[in-house]
């Protein structure tokens, strides 16, 4: 069975959580269109606390199904849950077309980031309680989103089966177009040929730009990431387990870390409740 790296389509939305409490500055009101353009959002439009969505996948279609099970299965009270497009929903069409090159796959997440932090400051702005979920593909934004614009820009994360530092031979596959995972977790395991479907190939290398990164460089400037919980799987076929680097790294920077035995998908079905109650305190219905 093969398995993309940060592109699950597993549904995780059945299992997410929400939270209350704000310490508002001023009355928010409403959502600028501006702002309605960049996401898909449930909710009071003026809750003081704002739940945030950095996609996973990636993938070419804004997800709506995260948001919608949230008010199915948790408690909303005074919250707005939102999911952010990336460059490659709000346009999907340079992506299904032709092969994009690293270096735009590069810039093209780097739009990504810029879109979620202008969603993350516009709330933040507003004097609302802000918080960050990051999943698979999304915990890669939501790094980036720190290491460009600071741990402060929101008030807590979730980031969950992502990694600090990928292996160079998954990520220069992926950004080839050519699959790549990991056996049990640990032993990387690449793709000889290009996939067939130029999307998939697209969205490989959008996986592979924000994956080359070093985040226990870029994050070492940072005293204390103690608002951050960190979610991994010891068997994550698809983006590898943390290695002790990367632990002792996150442990280093105060950083609340979780730890479950199985792989990609299991870990987020058996530990977002328990990551929301730990990053966010979560209330069930």
């Amino acid at each position: 069975m093969k398995h993309y790296l940060m592109y699950t389509k597993t549904l995780i939305v059945s299992l997410l959580f929400i939270s209350c409490g704000s310490d508002d500055t001023e009355t928010p009101v409403g959502i600028s269109q501006e702002i309605k353009d960049l996401i898909y959002f449930k909710g009071d439009e003026n809750a003081p606390v704002v739940l945030i969505n950095a996609q996973s996948g990636p993938d070419t279609a804004l997800s709506t199904g995260e948001v919608d099970e949230i008010f199915q299965i948790f408690d909303t009270t005074d919250l707005l849950a939102v999911n952010v497009h990336q460059a490659q929903t709000l346009n999907p069409s340079p992506f299904e077309e032709n092969d994009i090159t690293f270096d735009q796959a590069i810039n093209f997440d780097a739009e990504s980031v810029e879109m979620l932090y202008k969603v993350v400051k516009y709330f933040k702005d507003q004097g609302r309680t802000v918080y960050v979920l990051g999943i698979s593909f999304g915990a890669f934004i939501a790094q980036d989103l720190i290491a460009k614009k600071g741990v402060d820009v929101a008030d807590n994360y979730l980031i969950m089966v992502g990694r600090l530092d990928m292996n160079a031979i998954v990520w220069q596959a992926l950004s080839e177009g050519r699959l790549g995972y990991f056996e049990n977790g640990i032993t990387p395991i690449v793709e000889q040929e290009a996939g067939a479907d130029v999307t998939d190939r697209n969205l490989d290398r959008l996986a592979a730009g924000l994956a080359m990164n070093r985040y226990t460089e870029s994050l070492t400037t940072f005293e204390d990431l103690s608002n951050i919980t960190y979610v991994y799987g010891e068997t994550d076929q698809a983006v590898g387990r943390l290695t002790a680097i990367e632990i002792e790294f996150l442990q280093s920077k105060n950083v609340n870390i979780i730890a479950g035995p199985e792989g990609h998908d299991e870990t987020i079905n058996d530990f977002v409740i328990r990551g929301f109650d730990e990053a966010f305190g979560i209330q069930l219905k």
